[in-house]
């Protein structure tokens, strides 16, 4: 049985370490196994759950698209398209916003993380937009989701409500619980100015991420200027919890070389951060640049991304209408 995997990005522009690290990085693991079924969507639905510019949004689609293809992602074996072009994905969720509850909604974490304290000020649509990810996920029959430990309150949001539509309206399996694929040994990448602070294109500082646009020249220099206290590199794993900036370098270097947190310790155990920062920007500019000069290559061709789109959509939208015209059956529609 062959594993069908959805999963969505977020076009906000400049993709960085963090988000090939999470994600990225794993989706070209999983288009290469010829178990997988594989779709992935960049999801603009969800971008502008907060204000976003036009122009931007469209730009930053194709540098989506673009990224995904040079780290990459195989357009022929796997599904790219954009979530606005296939209209099942909106109607489903204002379906599913029927059947999901209230109280499932308010203990979404995430939610009161980004709404912060003037939650009354944010829209609906941050609000409830675990039920459009449920609609994104369980229109395409979907097996397992990639989900960082962000997202898995998500997927379990999306569980509840697939078993009780199945459960209203008495139809078994009609919607199948996805199951959750987690990287085993992966280190959340955080920002290079502060251990403690997600990585994020929203800090001030761009010293602060390695963006998949970066070029040789700059990912040495923000390598150089990351934060790191004045011992050595730890010997044991335990050393790590008290000192975050050599956590996130060392979770970094141990995500690209495909490492145990413990093989990356044995390996520079004792050593200074200077020796260590050489080696890790080693590693990051022979993973990024060759993915840097790709995406900006593909940037300059639009035509060659708008036609991965559009037979990405036809082949999305297929399956979705195929759903969502059983789902009118069901309901009654």
């Amino acid at each position: 049985m062959k594993k069908k995997i959805f999963s969505g990005v977020q076009p906000t522009g400049n993709l960085h370490l963090g988000n090939y690290l999470g994600a990225i990085k794993n989706f070209v693991d999983l288009n290469n196994d010829a178990q997988n079924k594989c779709i992935f969507c960049v999801v603009d639905l969800h971008a502008i759950t907060v204000s976003q510019n036009p122009k931007d949004l469209k730009s930053n689609t194709h540098e989506t698209v673009a990224t995904f293809i040079a780290s990459g992602i195989d357009p022929k074996k796997s599904i790219i398209f954009k979530q606005s072009q296939v209209s099942a994905h909106s109607e489903t969720a204002w379906i599913l916003s029927c059947v999901a509850r209230m109280g499932w909604l308010n203990r979404m974490t995430q939610f009161k993380e980004k709404a912060g304290k003037d939650k009354e000020k944010a829209s609906i649509g941050l609000y409830s937009y675990p039920v459009l990810m449920a609609a994104d996920i369980l229109l395409y029959d979907s097996t397992h989701v990639p989900v960082g430990d962000d997202q898995k309150q998500h997927l379990e949001l999306c569980r509840n409500i697939a078993q009780k539509f199945n459960n209203d309206y008495k139809i078994e399996n009609f919607f199948i619980a996805p199951e959750p694929l987690i990287k085993k040994e992966f280190s959340r990448i955080m920002s290079l100015k502060d251990g403690l602070k997600k990585m994020s294109k929203s800090e001030v500082s761009d010293l602060s991420r390695v963006n998949l646009t970066d070029d040789k020249d700059q990912i040495i220099n923000k390598i150089k200027k990351a934060k790191t206290d004045t011992l050595p590199l730890p010997s044991a794993i335990e050393e790590l919890e008290k000192r975050p900036e050599a956590k996130n370098l060392i979770g970094i270097y141990s995500s690209l070389m495909n490492n145990t947190l413990q093989e990356s310790i044995d390996e520079f155990a004792g050593k200074n951060f200077s020796e260590f920062k050489e080696k890790l920007s080693d590693i990051v500019v022979n993973e990024i640049n060759p993915i840097s000069s790709e995406i900006k290559k593909l940037l300059d061709d639009k035509v060659f991304l708008e036609k991965i789109l559009k037979e990405g959509y036809e082949k999305a939208n297929e399956i979705a209408s195929k759903k969502i015209k059983k789902i009118h059956e069901i309901v009654g529609f």
